[in-house]
């Protein structure tokens, strides 16, 4: 199978899966997440042992979602737009064997979500990682805080949703939020040698670790991603979702009305 945004390929039981927008940094329109979507099942479908998921280029992993797109969204609109993330999310979670987020640039928004998403995550030096949605007056929209919130310090996760922080791969580190910091040029050759000793395990014992981490992390967590997608959606009938967006797209500073 072949897509326009999104690239597979599958050696050696690694399966790579690169998002392929680098003249939009990557970001997640609709069609590049139905590919994903689609691109996860295709994986599932092979003979993968290990699931590596990285961005096109040198500047992004993935630089977030669509804001061109979603700033005119109502708020029916935007509760498709956000089942459709949390249904690629989700997917990536709960994929069989596991997965290993390569950050080789920036990850905001719902390029973190992704990221968050998989089982380990790499850092190149050069990454910059944020849930930066509340900038442009909204809320992480794809289970990033229910996610966030799991893996680092409480405060931690707060402070980055809050004041749209946006961190160095140094700082990620320090948080806990990644496991390894590597040189930019290094990062392929660390990720795949991660993968290429998960997939020399053996493959059952794999799995069943995997599901079993599945369920530790999804104990309770879909009322929260049912809640969180909820919120996240209504915001697009908010003044402060139009101005965020629109001032994102032409390139200013927004004036808040809230």
């Amino acid at each position: 199978m072949t897509w326009d945004t999104v690239e597979l390929d599958t050696e050696d039981g690694i399966t790579t899966i690169t998002v392929d927008r680098p003249d939009r940094l990557n970001a997640l329109n609709v069609a590049t997440l139905e590919a994903l979507d689609e691109a996860l099942d295709e994986a599932e479908k092979r003979d993968t042992r290990a699931l590596v998921v990285t961005g096109a280029g040198d500047d992004a992993f993935v630089a977030g979602a669509d804001l061109a797109y979603m700033k005119d969204l109502g708020v029916q609109e935007a509760q498709e737009y956000s089942e459709l993330g949390h249904r690629v999310m989700t997917k990536t979670e709960t994929f069989p064997v596991p997965v290993i987020a390569a950050i080789n640039g920036y990850a905001f928004g719902g390029g973190c979500e992704l990221a968050l998403a998989a089982d380990m995550r790499v850092a190149s030096e050069r990454a910059v990682i944020g849930q930066v949605e509340v900038s442009v007056g909204i809320m992480p929209g794809w289970g990033g805080i229910q996610r966030l919130a799991r893996l680092v310090d409480d405060e931690v996760a707060r402070r980055l949703v809050y004041f749209a922080e946006r961190i160095d791969a140094e700082d990620a580190d320090q948080y806990g939020l990644v496991g390894d910091v590597v040189a930019h040029d290094q990062l392929d050759d660390h990720v795949h040698d991660l993968a290429a000793e998960i997939a020399a395990q053996p493959k059952y014992a794999i799995r069943a670790a995997k599901e079993a981490f599945t369920k530790v992390h999804r104990t309770h967590l879909d009322t929260g991603l049912d809640y969180e997608q909820r919120l996240w959606s209504g915001l697009f009938d908010t003044a402060d979702q139009e101005e965020g967006m629109a001032a994102f797209v032409e390139d200013r500073e927004p004036e808040w009305e809230s």
